[in-house]
C-alpha cells in the first residue's frame, strides 16, 4: 500500500485530480494512516478519500463509472489484466505496475562482495515481497562456489524478528497463504534436484515466519525460475556465457527489474541493452528512485511512476488553434 501513496497518489494530487484509494484489504490501516497524515499536511477534505470493502465490487463500480478518469493498480498480472478487461467498456486510462520476476545476474568479473551486498538488498527487502526483488540469481560458473559461499554467510546474518525492532532485517510474511506458496515452490525445487544452502521452512518464531533461504543449483523447470516466489527465497542458478545469461534472463513474461554485477563498462551497456526488462540496475541492489521512471514492459504492466513521466499519465493533452482573433 506505501507504495501506491509514494508513487501514484503524489502526483495526481499535483495534476489537480481528486483520488480514491482502495486498499489491499489485507493492509487496510496503512492507507487509513497515510490519508491521516495527508489531511494533517493540508489536503483539502474530499481530496483524498479511502474506501474498503468487498475488492470486486468496488473494483466493478471504479471501472464502470464515468467520474473515474483513470485507474491506476499495483499488483498481480491476472488482477491488472481484470482491470483492463473491465475499463474498456469507459475507455479510461489504466497505469498498471504489475508482478515482476527479476534476474540478477553476477558475471566472473564482478566485485564478490559488491555482487553480495547488492544481492541481498536486492532479494530480502520486505522479506522478498516487493515486484522488485531479485527472483533469480544467475552466477557465472567460474564463481559460482565462491559467491554462493559468501552469499549464505551474508544471509545467515540476516536477524526475523517483529518489524519495529531496531534489530529486525526481516520481518514476517504477509499471510499464511504467502507462506504456504513459498513452501510449495521450495519443495518444487527440491524434488527436481535442487538443493537447500540454508533454511528452507519456517521460522522458529511461528505464525507467518519463514527462514532466510537461499537454494542452489536451480534450474528453469522449476517453480523458482518460472515465477515470482514473493518471498525471502534466493535461488542461485549456474551460467556459463554471458549470451546463456541473457537468454535465461529473458526466459520469462514479466520485464520490471533486473540486476547486474559486473566490472566491465562495454558488457554492462551491451547487456543492459539486451535485457527485456524496465529497469536495470548495474552493480547496484536499490535501484529506485522518485525522480527516475518506474515501470516494467510485456506483463508487468503499462505506463510508468516517478519522474515526469509519471506525471504525464495524469494529465490531457488539448490543442487550440486561434485565428482571426483582431
Amino acid at each position: 500500500m506505501e507504495f501506491s501513496f509514494s508513487n501514484d497518489n503524489q502526483k495526481a494530487l499535483a495534476c489537480g485530480c481528486t483520488v480514491v484509494v482502495k486498499p489491499s484489504e489485507f493492509t487496510p490501516l496503512t492507507a487509513l494512516a497515510a490519508a491521516d497524515l495527508a489531511l494533517q499536511a493540508g489536503i483539502p477534505a474530499g481530496a483524498l478519500n479511502v474506501v474498503m470493502g468487498n475488492a470486486p465490487e468496488i473494483g466493478d463500480e471504479l471501472m464502470q463509472s464515468m467520474q473515474v478518469r483513470k485507474i491506476t493498480f499495483t499488483g498481480s498480472t491476472a488482477v491488472g489484466k481484470k482491470l483492463m478487461a473491465g475499463s474498456a467498456n469507459t475507455v479510461k486510462k489504466v497505469s498498471l505496475e504489475l508482478g515482476g520476476n527479476a534476474p540478477c545476474i553476477v558475471f566472473d568479473d564482478a566485485d564478490i562482495d559488491v555482487a553480495v551486498k547488492g544481492s541481498l538488498a536486492a532479494k530480502f527487502r520486505n522479506s522478498g515481497q516487493t515486484c522488485v526483488c531479485a527472483n533469480r540469481i544467475l552466477v557465472q560458473e567460474g564463481i559460482y562456489e565462491k559467491f554462493a559461499s559468501a552469499f549464505v554467510k551474508a544471509v545467515q546474518s540476516l536477524q526475523v524478528g517483529n518489524g519495529l525492532e531496531e534489530s529486525t532485517s526481516q520481518g514476517p510474511l504477509i499471510n499464511e497463504a504467502a507462506v504456504q506458496k513459498v513452501e510449495k515452490f521450495v519443495g518444487d525445487a527440491t524434488s527436481k534436484g535442487a538443493n537447500i544452502m540454508l533454511g528452507g521452512k519456517r521460522h522458529s518464531l511461528g505464525m507467518s515466519f519463514y527462514e532466510p533461504t537461499v537454494v542452489g543449483n536451480v534450474s528453469n523447470d522449476m517453480l523458482l525460475f518460472s515465477e515470482e516466489v514473493f518471498g525471502p527465497v534466493a535461488p542461485l542458478i549456474p551460467f556459463k556465457t554471458e549470451e546463456e545469461a541473457i537468454h535465461l534472463a529473458n526466459d520469462t513474461n514479466a520485464g520490471l527489474a533486473a540486476y547486474m554485477f559486473t566490472k566491465n563498462i562495454a558488457r554492462s551497456w551491451r547487456v543492459s541493452e539486451a535485457l527485456e526488462y524496465g529497469l536495470v540496475g548495474v552493480n547496484e541492489g536499490l535501484i529506485s528512485t522518485e525522480v527516475a521512471p518506474f515501470g516494467g514492459v510485456k506483463q508487468s504492466g503499462l505506463g510508468r511512476e516517478g519522474s515526469k513521466y509519471g506525471m504525464d499519465d495524469y494529465l490531457e493533452i488539448k490543442y487550440v488553434c486561434m485565428g482571426n482573433l483582431g
